[in-house]
């Protein structure tokens, strides 16, 4: 790293602490003014900004990034993938989304001694939804039976009535619980394989941790991709020592005040569309020549999540801790895939849930980011398609490009 930008990073982390003071303040003060909120938000991303990109500024004007943004969103075939819609009911009555792919037609040849075929459940990160997992569903279509859900208050799933009506917390107990709902309405009969990404792998491991007999009776085989079975809250973010301290003191008490004033928020978010595309393209990718149009998809899905949703959400990650729970698919073929470059969920967090499963298969992909299976769909399915065959369910998937055009 060169002086000059060694130098603009020192000056962002700086400038992190001094806004994420002024949030602290204004969060005492009750966010009694609009647009203190307003001020105190926009200068939180600034200087986030500045950390994420001091190395990458941007240079476009910004209507020709709008411009450019439009035309993305109407050109990309990101996240138009469809299948059969179903509604899952959770333990609350909040209705979440799901859909399920069919897989191979089987023929009158196949008998009924064949049983149910096996089920594939994909679980979607924080922030994110089922299209995250675009170029996998392109793949696997018509080769395996597969179910993608929404978790909830994410996605075309219900906001949680519990959060909704009652302000009671989430915790990744519940999403583990919303699995199960899935699961049994989308897949009551058959073997399983369950696909969790980030938050997903965290609701993975906490439907083990509740549910260890359906692991055991149904449950062939796991994916854990770019996920922890714990202490996030030693997490850096890839942030200078001052940026870290700043964030882990007031971030709580900061989303909890930014989604109160969710309308006056999400209008700050569109006004600094430029910024909140560095920030997420930093913290979503781990190399610089990403598709632009993969890149502005992974916008557009994080964007759709609501900042009260958001501030819901953020701190059942601090009191996970679900390594208790991994040994309940020791027996079991697991595969455990990570980015090199993650800054969310770093890699020595999928190196530890592989010390907890030794003969599980660890693989770490050089240059990924968090979002490693949009950044290398490839590699992401071809793992997949490994454990499907260590399984004992292999499939054969469509030889055509990944990606419809």
């Amino acid at each position: 790293m060169s002086q000059d930008t060694g130098g603009t990073v020192e000056v962002a982390a700086g400038a992190v602490e001094a806004a994420a003071g002024t949030v602290e303040a204004a969060a005492r003060a009750g966010w009694r003014r609009g647009a203190g909120l307003a001020g105190a938000a926009i200068g939180v991303v600034a200087a986030g900004a500045a950390v994420g990109v001091a190395v990458e500024r941007l240079t476009v004007g910004r209507g020709v990034r709008r411009k450019a943004r439009l035309a993305l969103d109407a050109a990309g075939p990101y996240g138009t993938l469809r299948g059969t819609p179903g509604v899952a009911v959770a333990e609350d009555g909040t209705e979440l989304a799901y859909e399920v792919e069919p897989g191979p037609a089987r023929g009158p040849e196949a008998g009924d001694q064949a049983g149910p075929p096996v089920t594939l459940v994909f679980c979607h990160g924080y922030c994110l939804g089922q299209d995250s997992w675009h170029f996998q569903r392109a793949a696997l279509a018509g080769a395996a039976r597969a179910v993608y859900w929404d978790q909830r208050s994410h996605g075309r799933s219900e906001r949680g009535r519990a959060q909704r009506e009652h302000a009671e917390p989430v915790t990744i107990d519940l999403l583990g619980r919303d699995l199960k709902a899935v699961i049994d309405a989308a897949a009551p009969e058959g073997p399983l394989i369950l696909v969790g990404h980030s938050m997903g792998g965290m609701t993975v491991m906490a439907l083990a941790a509740q549910f260890p007999e359906l692991v055991r009776r149904r449950v062939v085989g796991a994916a854990f991709v770019g996920t922890s079975a714990g202490k996030l809250s030693e997490v850096s973010f890839g942030l200078p020592a001052a940026g870290v301290r700043a964030v882990r003191r007031v971030l709580p008490s900061t989303l909890r005040a930014l989604g109160a004033q969710a309308e006056l928020v999400e209008r700050g978010r569109r006004a600094t569309a430029d910024l909140f595309a560095g920030v997420i393209k930093r913290y979503s990718f781990g190399s610089r020549d990403v598709d632009p149009g993969v890149a502005r998809f992974a916008e557009r899905l994080i964007e759709a999540t609501p900042i009260d949703v958001v501030a819901e959400f953020y701190p059942a990650f601090a009191e996970h801790d679900k390594s208790e729970a991994l040994p309940v698919f020791a027996a079991l073929p697991v595969l455990v895939l990570a980015g090199e470059r993650d800054l969310i969920t770093p890699s020595e967090h999928s190196e530890a849930i592989a010390g907890f499963l030794p003969d599980a298969h660890l693989e770490i992909v050089p240059t990924a980011g968090h979002l490693v299976m949009l950044e290398h769909p490839e590699t992401v399915t071809a793992a997949l398609l490994r454990l499907l065959d260590a399984t004992g369910h292999p499939v054969t998937p469509d030889p055509s490009p990944t990606t419809p055009t």
